[in-house]
């Protein structure tokens, strides 16, 4: 978990930083943005191709490999004196952070009987939930009292520490022992590449270039979808294919696929949203902001030790249910924010909305493996954890366009309305009256009387838009509650 932890880190802790890396650096906004992109991009290449690369190296010496190359481009990540360096530094960040992820959950999956799989991902869960609340805070905390750089160096100290915990209880199992020589599948990678690399550059660049309104988008939208097609017909029809997708065949496995991407889609978007919404429309400084959100990471932690201490208790179909009705719940507490709020009523939410993480990746984690032969475990974890961060990624984009589309109807409506309403005028009279009173000429205090109100307007339209994409995900997690059931009852791994 150790090294998982510090990979799902790194995925957001660079985000309040980018800022300040730009202007060090000598690099516009758009380029600096190029610094999560890369890293996305790479990550999740890797994630699917794990098993077929432990097939031939080992479990354990890919994870040691996985963590020193992560470790190691940390280093050259906080060392870059030009942002070219720094982009290729976390490409190499993203090789090494793709493969943890599955080979940690894998690991832990075969290491324990199935009666104990439940605590196995509790202890999981709680580095992959935590770790994006509590990135952006101490991303932050360090930008802002340090520099840039050491928000990279943090993870040399937690790499080595994974080095030597990987490399003293990590053993492989025998049949992950055998040599396999097996050539490689270099069009199903070279497919898989394109297809994953395009999507991800669709999704963080499409609201910035209007989408399907600019022709590159277009474009590169066709190519992924071509290179999404080709991909699955080559891995069916290949021998010895890179990503083992019949797997896809087992019910509980799909279905588990598909909730784990909803799942992603309204956990990402629900992180977005509330540092966007509390920095721009309240004026929370990066550091006030993180520590409003913080109480998710201790809600998460919590659920995790609660849920995997109920897992052999109470049908794990229950508390899956459970916890997206919860998430529901919290997301429709934060649907009703205003811009008059205390930091209190944000915390709450927050510390409810954590609170069912454990609930839902708990009992999904092992529901949708627990079919599995352990043969097939390696392969699975790949695919499952990259479909959480593809929903991850669409649902940020999807929130993000939201929030500008939604924000531009509300202005529309208020505007109206306020053009229609008689106390609206009375008001602009007044504002005009006092501007005119404190020395301003009769025509610039009418133009300021104005800019008063569209500023007010704006927010307004704004605060409305973010109550409108809380809302949407509060729909978007109580149509999960029904797949919940779709699960068949668990058997032990063979």
């Amino acid at each position: 978990m150790s090294a998982t932890f510090m990979v799902v880190l790194d995925s957001s802790v660079a985000n309040v930083a980018l800022p300040h890396i730009a202007g060090n650096l000598s690099a516009s906004t758009d380029e600096a943005t190029w610094v999560l992109t890369s890293y996305l991009v790479s990550n999740a290449i890797m994630l699917p191709a794990t098993n077929w690369i432990t097939r031939r190296m080992g479990r354990k010496r890919l994870l040691m490999a996985s963590i020193l190359l992560f470790t190691g481009a940390s280093m050259l990540c906080g060392a870059a004196i030009t942002m070219p360096m720094l982009i290729l530094a976390r490409i190499l960040q993203g090789v090494g952070g793709g493969g943890m992820q599955p080979l940690a959950q894998s690991i832990l999956l075969e290491s324990f009987p199935a009666g104990q799989h439940g605590k196995a991902m509790a202890v999981y869960g709680a580095g992959i939930v935590a770790a994006p609340v509590i990135g952006p805070t101490l991303g932050g905390w360090i930008t802002d009292s340090y520099t840039w750089r050491w928000i990279f160096y943090i993870n040399l100290p937690v790499g080595v520490l994974a080095l030597f915990l990987a490399a003293a209880f990590i053993e492989d199992p025998p049949y992950v022992r055998a040599k396999v020589r097996e050539s490689i599948d270099a069009l199903g990678f070279a497919l898989m590449a394109l297809w994953l690399g395009t999507l991800q550059l669709v999704l963080d660049k499409g609201q910035e270039s209007d989408w399907f309104g600019a022709v590159w988008i277009r474009f590169t939208a066709a190519v992924s979808v071509a290179a999404l097609i080709a991909f699955v017909v080559r891995e069916l029809r290949c021998r010895e294919p890179i990503v083992q997708l019949r797997i896809l065949l087992n019910r509980n496995f799909a279905n588990g696929t598909l909730i784990t991407g909803l799942y992603g889609f309204i956990l990402y978007s629900t992180t977005a949203l509330m540092p966007l919404f509390l920095q721009t429309l309240l004026g929370y400084p990066a550091l006030d902001s993180g520590l409003a959100v913080s109480p998710r990471g201790l809600g998460s932690m919590l659920s995790m030790l609660v849920a995997g201490s109920l897992a052999n208790r109470i049908d794990a179909r229950y508390l899956l249910g459970f916890g997206f009705l919860v998430i529901a719940a919290s997301t429709v507490m934060l649907g009703h924010l205003d811009l008059e709020i205390s930091m209190y009523s944000v915390a709450l939410p927050n510390f409810i909305n954590g609170f069912a993480g454990g609930f839902i990746f708990v009992p999904l984690t092992t529901m949708t493996m627990s079919r599995l032969r352990k043969q097939e475990i390696g392969n699975a974890a790949g695919i499952y954890n990259l479909v959480r961060n593809i929903g991850g990624s669409i649902g940020i984009a999807s929130v993000t366009t939201l929030l500008v589309r939604r924000a531009q109807i509300h202005q529309n409506f208020l505007a109206a309305d306020f053009s229609a309403a008689d106390a609206a005028q009375g008001m602009v009279r007044r504002l005009e009256a006092g501007f005119y009173n404190s020395g301003t000429s009769p025509y610039d205090a009418h133009h300021q009387a104005l800019g008063v109100i569209y500023g007010v307007l704006q927010q307004q339209a704004s605060l409305l838009a973010y109550v409108d994409n809380f809302r949407i995900l509060a729909v978007l997690a109580l149509v999960c509650i029904p797949f919940a059931f779709l699960f068949t009852a668990a058997r032990n791994a063979r």
